[in-house]
């Protein structure tokens, strides 16, 4: 399936509207009756990875080498023999499989959190999707072992707040529920991350994380992204909510304070209240002294109990992505994230969306570049996260093999959240009692669905193994939404391990640059990968006449 093709007949998807590079739909929808292929893959799992209709088919490769510069443009190389990551005497045996490929890994710079896929959910603010489908997305992420990021204004737009008399917080609920639905179902692999803005730091969010949760998560910053370059906007329909917000240090337009723009809201001649979030480091005009704000604030939250910190930033362009390395690796942090702009959950101007920042296969290139200078210059690196609008096995396999050995993981979001809409609408229309509950925006099956079956059983491929792992009782408990996710995110690591055995890397930390190519000159000009027509050929003509 190609960019912008709307259709993959050899597994039965096709998009509601117009596809990313990732094969998502630019316009996603939580009602969604299907089927992309990431909606596809949430119901049957790694059934996805192979061609329906086997036995009556015959199928063609889409396989045209892509114009211009992407992550289409990179090719996974194959190989025969010159396999790393066996053990000697499996590989003699001659007795292995795509499935013995080995996705677990370790991440983290000083922590090594053990995590059973090289993916990271991240990061889900404070945002009405996002809240109304949290615990999907939380209990989704720890029974798939992977790192969750709890992503900004979570803590500092809390209304139940509760202070101490000093002014301090003495309890954040909704970030508290947040955490402990993560944590209900965390068994050691993976890792909660809570994300700190600039408003989140000022109203003290980090000091109670610190306090209260310890070494139980990592504390990351948010270096200037957000809603791409802009920190972020919101709506808010609720004067109460919007003076909250203004009380916060948030920038809320007009003024909800003010008499007159109250009146004028409660009359219904003011349909809604924008909010902004602060611009970060906007009074900041040398890299030293970023550092040194970022290292006060880290010091600071380490005298009251924090132990680990993380960073992330966006497209910006390679001095920021420099001193992102730098100060992540000179701080002591455990990741640094470097986000590309290819999507979002609803608050970024479409036109930034589409027109602002480096492309995400150019950031991901630059990073490794410069991750590269540093370590040959003899100073340490700290773990590097990428992502930016990917979605696909082979997506994310190109990621970590362009950023190897620095990018230990693949940041996604959206590729997530869809199993979550689509199990929260199963289970609504399953069992009408809980529609409400879990936000379901069906009142019965759609024909895509109905014909898996009518019964969690039947329609996730995922729910067997679920039910052993946990047992027969505590499996009804979890969301249909965690389900679905759990079964997407086991497709997107057996596609891992399918290309992973195809390349005879058996090891995550065995990828490398050379396991892929350019298709064109131009990404390999961009990318420093190399030209699928180049690649190898010197030690070829070497070995063709010894």
């Amino acid at each position: 399936m190609g960019f912008a093709d709307k259709s993959n007949e050899k597994i039965g998807a096709v998009n509601r509207g117009t596809p990313c590079e990732s094969g998502l739909c630019s316009f996603c929808r939580v009602d969604c009756q299907g089927k992309c292929e990431t909606w596809l893959s949430s119901l049957l799992g790694r059934r996805t990875l192979i061609p329906q209709n086997y036995g009556n088919a015959s199928l063609g490769s889409d396989n045209t080498a892509p114009q211009g510069v992407s992550y289409n443009a990179l090719r996974i190389r194959g190989r025969v023999f010159g396999a790393e990551g066996l053990d000697a005497e499996q590989a003699a045996s001659g007795d292995v499989t795509y499935t013995d490929a080995v996705i677990a890994t370790h991440l983290g710079s000083h922590a090594a959190w053990p995590c059973r896929f090289p993916f990271v959910l991240g990061a889900l603010s404070r945002n009405p999707v996002v809240d109304k489908y949290w615990d999907s997305f939380a209990v989704g992420a720890a029974l798939c072992g992977i790192p969750l990021v709890i992503g900004e204004n979570v803590g500092g737009g809390d209304t139940r707040t509760v202070f101490n008399k000093d002014g301090s917080i003495k309890a954040l609920p909704d970030l508290d529920r947040r955490i402990a639905s993560y944590l209900r179902y965390h068994d050691g692999n993976g890792v909660l991350f809570v994300q700190l803005n600039p408003n989140d730091a000022h109203n003290g969010v980090g000091d109670y994380v610190a306090r209260v949760y310890g070494d139980k998560v990592c504390i990351e910053f948010k270096w200037g992204q957000g809603a791409k370059p802009l920190n972020g906007e919101g709506r808010i329909t609720s004067l109460d909510f919007a003076r909250f917000m203004k009380s916060r240090s948030y920038c809320l337009r007009p003024d909800p304070e003010d008499p007159e723009v109250a009146r004028a809201f409660q009359e219904g001649r003011l349909p809604h209240f924008t909010r902004y979030t602060s611009m970060a480091y906007t009074g900041f005009s040398e890299p030293d002294a970023v550092q040194e704000e970022m290292a006060r604030q880290r010091d600071g939250l380490k005298e009251l109990g924090a132990t680990r910190f993380a960073l992330k930033t966006g497209a910006f362009g390679a001095p920021e992505v420099a001193l992102g390395i730098r100060i992540a690796s000179e701080l002591g942090f455990e990741l640094f994230t470097i986000d590309g702009s290819g999507g979002g959950t609803g608050m970024s101007p479409v036109d930034v969306m589409d027109q602002w920042g480096v492309p995400s296969v150019f950031l991901h290139a630059m990073a490794h570049r410069l991750a590269e200078a540093r370590a040959k210059a003899g100073k340490q690196v700290a773990d590097l996260a990428v992502g930016g609008g990917l979605a696909r096995p082979s997506q994310a396999f190109k990621a970590l093999a362009l950023g190897a050995p620095y990018v230990k993981a693949v940041c996604m979001s959206r590729v997530f959240m869809v199993p979550a809409f689509l199990g929260c609408n199963i289970e609504g229309a399953l069992y009408p009692e809980r529609k409400a509950a879990v936000n379901g925006s069906w009142d019965s099956l759609p024909k895509s669905v109905a014909e898996l079956g009518m019964t969690p059983e039947a329609i996730f491929a995922g729910y067997a193994a679920l039910r052993e792992r946990l047992g027969a009782e505590e499996v009804t408990r979890l969301p249909l939404g965690a389900v679905a996710m759990w079964t997407m995110c086991d497709r997107l690591g057996a596609g891992l391990q399918l290309h992973m055995a195809g390349a005879r890397k058996f090891r995550v930390d065995c990828l490398s640059r050379n396991d892929i190519a350019a298709a064109n000159r131009e990404t390999a000009e961009a990318t420093g990968i190399d030209y699928i027509a180049d690649q190898g050929m010197e030690d070829a003509l070497h070995m063709v006449v010894k």
